[in-house]
């Protein structure tokens, strides 16, 4: 039985990797179709200000999906879920999130938490680095 369910366990990984990369792509894809489309608009390879967030969130967005690819890698490879990986693709969401921000429209109150959340992140992503690192000293 243990063994039925690793194997549907690996086909279930694997195929959340050939999703995440057909994802990748198309995201990719898009980045590159939206871009050539506002930078042959007048003014001719000009982009401004909104369009330009709009390509870097789409941007980042592609490394989100990067990172998480990164995370189905190593989690078919070696069976674990890295904290490490999953800390820096949700601290990218968040700052995407930062980058795409209309700051006319957001409230101190929610400006207030995801300076928080982007605290905090940063902090657990540190933390779990700093452990990563003394274990490897520790096994030198």
């Amino acid at each position: 039985m243990q063994n039925i369910l690793k194997k549907f366990e690996r086909i279930v990984v694997l195929a959340l990797l050939v999703f995440m990369m057909l994802a990748v792509l198309a995201s990719t894809i898009e980045v590159g179709v939206i871009l050539w489309q506002q930078m042959k608009r007048p003014p001719l390879m000009l982009l401004n200000v909104k369009e330009m967030m709009e390509v870097l969130g789409l941007i980042l967005m592609v490394v989100i999906g990067l990172e998480l690819l990164e995370t189905i890698k190593a989690y078919l490879d070696k069976q674990i879920i890295h904290v490490e990986i999953v800390l820096l693709v949700a601290l990218v969401a968040v700052c995407r999130k930062v980058i795409i921000l209309d700051y006319k429209e957001i409230t101190p109150e929610m400006l207030m938490s995801i300076s928080a959340l982007v605290i905090t992140l940063s902090a657990g992503f540190w933390v779990v680095r700093q452990a990563l690192n003394d274990k490897e000293e520790d096994i030198d």
